[in-house]
């Protein structure tokens, strides 16, 4: 209360909180980078919209959340010590363990002494004259640093489409990424679903069991694929701990950051029916082994992609009893894996209970959210509950929802209007010592964190042995880098679906390649070799 007491009235008086580095969210990113600039002897604070760390895995609670990653590649693999003290319940863990995970990486690492929660960001201006950020929080508290560091994640500004009437629906409402701490009760009451993106694929085969009814309004279907999870025995869980430098070796070589690494044959040089023995070994496996484990041409070719494509249909088909459902569960309108796969559990067999409904809203749109539940063209649905599974504004939404301001008063959200502007996916001309620790390589999420953040203090350590007072990167080189990564995602379908991936699950977003979309291993030499040219593509001064 004192605390509070204190930033209210700092608020009130115009103080400002000096800082030489300020990180914004409390997530994988933001508690890695917080403790990797303590090493360095640097003041620092931590600014967290939420009430406790761990971004993801604070905010998202509802049924069913999970890795999609294997546990043991996700956790951090920085500290030996660490990797030896926790053990993984799961394969695949669930939000409670993941949020208990990331309490105690901030526990054992007294990170919380530097972290300021319930700390909405509003703006972050940048001050050419004495080469600071000042950033402003919902509060009125303000704060100054050299530099800013945006951990902000990559699925973190949630999306609700712009229904009519959704402020009139008299049950209750909840959007997945905000889910309530406390655990909801649907036992008996009739539930809309709003989307069956990965969160949907996660929640709906939980919910259908407690339910009275559910009815799911469905946009576009997508390729789910089975994640055959289950818990970790006490050999696996030595297994790991010996092997975490093979683990870690192997998930940095990779194409993707992942385990799992593409078969080099191409798909259709390899004769069909010993083609299908391997779709059927990989459909077998956990997790990515589908996507990432297959032919390395099924992301590039599209004909080895639709030979793929229809075998996952094929088994979407034989799970679902009716057949008009099963069709309206099968994709035909975007290639497989142009999307990130979700992973499921009993998703497709919740369509075959009495209680579950689908709705397609291609052909029935949803006109209004109504006091008693949702009217589509044909009729109005009555329910108890609406729950919102509609996404993200993702990679950009977090930072743009954010007012920053760079030199000559350029706003970033303008300046990326038409897309996602950065060198390196690292920093953006024009906003000087502004550092973007989000991932948007296609890569494993805490791979590439520690990679992101490890370079960005290297960084700064750079600037400030070498007396710089700034770091920014040069217009030339970040339109070099556009010009890069569009030419890299044109030769994938990462562009050829109307998904998050390339913004276009949002009403009025820009269409552009959110993802790099070039090997993990490829990316990181590229940022190392930026690095060793004295940073070649930035001005210091």
């Amino acid at each position: 209360m004192t605390d509070l007491l204190q930033k209210a009235g700092d608020a009130q008086s115009g103080r400002v909180e000096n800082f030489d580095a300020i990180v914004i969210g409390a997530g994988v990113s933001g508690l890695y980078q917080l403790y990797r600039l303590r090493e360095l002897g640097l003041s620092v604070r931590c600014l967290e919209d939420g009430g406790g760390v761990g971004g993801t895995w604070y905010w998202n609670r509802y049924p069913g959340c999970r890795f999609d990653s294997e546990s043991e590649t996700y956790g951090y693999s920085f500290s030996k010590e660490l990797l030896q003290e926790w053990d993984w319940k799961e394969h695949y863990s669930g939000q409670p363990e993941n949020e208990r995970y990331l309490n105690y990486v901030a526990d054992k690492f007294d990170l919380r002494r530097d972290i300021q929660f319930n700390s909405r960001v509003t703006s972050a201006v940048y001050d050419e004259s004495a080469n600071r950020w000042e950033v402003l929080l919902e509060s009125g508290q303000r704060m100054r640093a050299q530099f800013l560091v945006a951990a902000v994640g990559i699925l973190s500004a949630r999306y609700v489409p712009p229904f009519e009437g959704v402020d009139s629906f008299k049950g209750e409402s909840f959007h997945t990424s905000r889910w309530p701490k406390e655990k909801v009760d649907f036992t008996g009451k009739r539930v809309a679903v709003i989307g069956t993106g990965a969160t949907a694929v996660q929640l709906i085969p939980i919910i259908a069991k407690e339910v009275g009814h559910l009815t799911v309004f469905q946009r576009t279907p997508n390729y789910c694929a089975p994640l055959r999870n289950s818990l970790v025995d006490e050999e696996s869980q030595r297994r790991f701990k010996a092997t975490y430098p093979e683990i870690h070796k192997r998930i940095r070589e990779t194409t993707g950051g992942f385990i799992h690494d593409f078969d080099r044959r191409a798909a259709l040089e390899v004769p069909r029916e010993e083609r299908l023995a391997v779709y059927e070994e990989l459909w077998k496996q956990p997790g990515f082994a589908k996507w990432l484990g297959n032919f390395r041409d099924i992301m590039t070719d599209r004909v080895a992609n639709e030979d793929f494509a229809e075998f996952v249909r094929d088994k979407i088909r034989a799970r679902v009893k009716d057949p008009a459902v099963a069709e309206k569960l099968v994709p035909k309108d975007h290639p497989f894996g142009s999307k990130r796969v979700p992973l499921e559990t009993e998703y497709y067999e919740a369509y075959n209970r009495d209680n579950v409904l689908l709705v397609d809203i291609n052909e029935t749109p949803i006109e209004r959210i109504t006091p008693r539940g949702i009217k589509t063209s044909d009729r109005e649905y009555e329910f108890d509950a609406i729950i919102y599974a509609t996404g993200f504004d993702a990679i950009t939404g977090a930072l743009t929802r954010i007012d920053i301001r760079g030199e000559g008063g350029q706003g970033l959200k303008d300046k990326w209007a038409n897309g996602m502007r950065t060198y390196l996916q690292l920093q953006t001309a024009g906003f000087p010592n502004l550092f973007i620790a989000t991932n948007t390589a296609f890569c494993n999420y805490t791979v590439c964190a520690e990679t992101l953040v490890e370079w960005i203090t290297d960084c700064i350590r750079y600037v400030r042995e070498n007396d710089y007072s700034r770091i920014a990167a040069t217009p030339e080189a970040e339109d070099a880098w556009v010009t890069h990564t569009n030419e890299v995602g044109s030769r994938t379908f990462l562009s050829s679906a109307n998904g998050w991936f390339i913004g276009g699950n949002i009403p009025g977003k820009a269409r552009a390649i959110l993802l790099y979309a070039n090997p993990a291993p490829a990316y990181r030499a590229k940022c190392a070799e930026v690095a060793a040219k004295g940073y070649e593509g930035f001005v210091l001064r």
